[in-house]
């Protein structure tokens, strides 16, 4: 076996960013009649919690680079269902889910489940718990 043949096989950055892509369709997919990709609910849910107040700790939070959750809120500050402020301390801009952002967010939330627990179920719990644990410790020492 060839080195190349090793890679496609066993990398684990391969696998894992094959695996995100085929979940990512399933949520996608399930979220398509609220207009919502699977990046943009958990940006949207991260905001209308309160689990950050700026867009820093936001891609904190969500273990994004800054550049990247801005591409991310493009979309929704434009379609109304955030609103983030003008850049104010130390270049910080503050985020707010707004009416029609929690109305979406009421929307997606029963989808959402529906696919979670369609994964978890062809999974199976023990698999399920395994997986999450796995991916956590994955994150943890990359």
């Amino acid at each position: 076996m060839t080195i190349e043949q090793d890679l496609l096989r066993s990398c684990a950055c391969h696998k894992v960013r094959m695996a995100a892509r085929a979940v990512t369709r399933a949520y996608d997919e399930a979220l398509r009649p609220t207009g919502l990709r699977a990046t943009q609910l958990s940006v949207l849910v991260a905001v209308g919690t309160g689990e950050a107040q700026s867009i820093a700790a936001l891609a904190q939070v969500l273990g994004m680079d800054r550049s990247t959750l801005t591409r991310n809120l493009g979309p929704l500050e434009r379609e109304g269902l955030v609103k983030v402020g003008l850049e104010g301390w130390r270049r910080s801009r503050t985020l707010e889910i707004t009416k029609k952002g929690q109305s979406r967010l009421r929307e997606a939330l029963p989808l959402w489940k529906k696919a979670q627990d369609m994964l978890k179920g062809r999974l199976g719990n023990r698999d399920w718990s395994a997986t999450h644990t796995s991916l956590d410790s994955l994150a943890r020492v990359a």
